[in-house]
């Protein structure tokens, strides 16, 4: 920020001497150091810098990435943290900006070790960060079970709310799903906004969703967990009475509207649901369709699947030159991308990207994303990505494979790609190829373990398996040139006198189409 701000039509800041204006914006900067200062004190439990979630890497794009116009046009705005709205002086509003929300996490270590939970919460703050938020503090709490009422418990949550107002933290967000009276019950305590993990995983993908299907599905999502949790407010609510059951003992003439304003909030949004999935199922025969012709054409696929920020799109970019937007974020894409492929000897095959998984995936995201995640349930192969730089490589593992079960893709062949291995320990490495036998060590940032990576996948695709002694005569070239195309393995060629000599490998289809030039002799 420059010390010459441009002021206006205000003739006391264009008075002002550098040395004034500097101090005020000194004044304005120095406001949120009290609060820094305060979650600096509180021990172990604070949360600072980047999340361990997502990467550390310094280059987060390769020249495979293309141009990134889409990532240009997300960053395009950009709000300025640690600057307060509330004035002081009418020359503070030069320099007024929008803040970003400062949250306080919260977290319960109910099983596994603590190091489980603060893994859980640092992804927690990973995600809150890719919201567009400022993590300030976090707790994790020991407790069996959640409270009923407050989540945590009355005497945690008056702690929490300690916190709340020592760092100026305006939301709380809790690594949980909670239930509409325990999120009551907790807001009533901490007196700021309180939002659990899967309203924070929602509204990401509200952010990064860009096509019209993305669109609804987000929206479907968002509609199915709001329902439970309307709440009305004031006359609104009044209740209906009668008899001697109304105020002061009313009969007749006392009957109220009724709960008219949530009831009607309630129709509204089961409506607008039935609507989003009646468009979803409309959309959904055109995807349909481009996968019966593959299935049609035989077009092997393999679908490049894993947990978020696990390196999919730099991988599916490496491959193929796909220029998808890659950021160092979590759900930095979620509409699938299909792109064609061929092995190192001309076998053709596509290669679909897929939206990341993570822990506790909400299930309105699988069932309003089902459609999609069907990619992934009728590819050929998966190429299950794993970020070996994470501090817990398993745990990502066993919650994507527990989403492989929810949409039937456990029975497709898989192959753990550990990604990110240049920025990886190598004992950690090590570790995970002796777990999973069928693997590959890459780096779609560096290039590293690529070739084999694509050896793999040549050799793990169906593959054609009818083998024909073909005669074609020179008037049917149009033969040759399918069987040059990406459906067939030409194994022998030779031209003679009466025609071309062939023996190739093909698919059942082109073996029908084929069967009138099979060689006798």
């Amino acid at each position: 920020m420059t010390s010459q701000p441009n002021t206006g039509s205000d003739p006391a800041a264009q008075d002002m001497s550098p040395e004034e204006i500097q101090a005020v914006i000194d004044r304005i900067l120095a406001k949120d150091v009290p609060a820094r200062n305060a979650a600096a004190t509180d021990g172990d439990k604070a949360v600072f810098g980047r999340a361990q979630a997502i990467s550390r890497l310094d280059d987060e794009h390769t020249t495979y990435d293309g141009d990134q116009q889409d990532l240009e046009e997300r960053r395009a705005l950009r709000r300025v943290a640690g600057l307060s709205t509330e004035l002081e002086d009418v020359t503070e509003v030069e320099y007024r900006q929008l803040r970003l929300e400062r949250v306080v996490l919260a977290g319960l270590w109910s099983e596994g070790t603590l190091a489980d939970a603060e893994n859980s919460l640092r992804e927690l703050a990973a995600l809150a960060e890719t919201a567009g938020s400022e993590v300030l503090d976090g707790l994790v709490q020991r407790r069996a079970k959640p409270d009923p009422g407050t989540f945590l418990g009355s005497g945690k949550a008056l702690e929490l709310k300690e916190i709340v107002m020592a760092t100026g933290a305006d939301t709380v967000v809790v690594d949980a799903e909670l239930a509409p009276s325990q999120r009551r019950g907790l807001e009533d305590i901490v007196k700021v906004k309180v939002i659990d993990r899967t309203a924070l995983i929602l509204d990401i993908f509200a952010q990064h969703a860009k096509s019209r299907e993305g669109k609804a599905q987000v929206e479907l999502a968002q509609l199915e967990y709001l329902l439970p949790r309307l709440r009305g407010w004031g006359e609104s609510m009044s209740r209906q009475a009668g008899g001697q059951v109304g105020g002061a003992g009313a009969g007749m003439g006392s009957r109220g509207p009724g709960e008219t304003k949530i009831e009607l909030d309630r129709r509204r949004i089961r409506t607008r649901m039935a609507k989003l999935r009646r468009e979803i199922a409309a959309m959904k025969p055109a995807r349909e369709t481009k996968r019966a012709n593959r299935r049609r054409n035989s077009v092997p696929s393999v679908a490049i699947a894993g947990y978020t920020n696990a390196g999919k799109s730099s991988l599916l970019n490496r491959l193929t030159d796909a220029g998808v937007l890659v950021e160092n974020a979590l759900f930095a894409t979620l509409d699938p991308t299909v792109r064609k492929a061929e092995t190192s000897d001309g076998l053709g095959y596509t290669l679909a990207d897929t939206v990341g998984f993570v822990r506790s995936l909400p299930t309105q995201l699988v069932e309003a994303f089902r459609s999609t995640l069907e990619e992934v349930a009728d590819a050929d192969l998966i190429l299950h990505v794993v970020d070996v730089s994470h501090p817990d490589p398993e745990g990502q593992i066993a919650a994507v494979r527990k989403v492989f079960s929810e949409v039937d893709a456990r029975k497709v062949p898989e192959i753990i790609v550990l990604n990110k291995a240049d920025a990886a320990d190598p004992f950690v490495v090590e570790r995970l190829k002796q777990r999973e036998p069928r693997h590959v060590v890459v780096s779609a940032r560096t290039g590293q373990g690529i070739a084999e990576l694509l050896r793999a996948i040549s050799d793990s695709i169906p593959r054609p398996s009818v083998k024909l002694e073909l005669l074609i005569p020179y008037n049917r070239g149009d033969l040759i040139s399918k069987l040059h195309e990406t459906d067939a393995e030409i194994l022998t060629l030779d031209h003679g006198e009466d025609g071309t000599r062939a023996v190739v490998m093909v698919r059942e289809g082109l073996a029908a189409e084929l069967e009138s030039f099979i060689n006798h002799d």
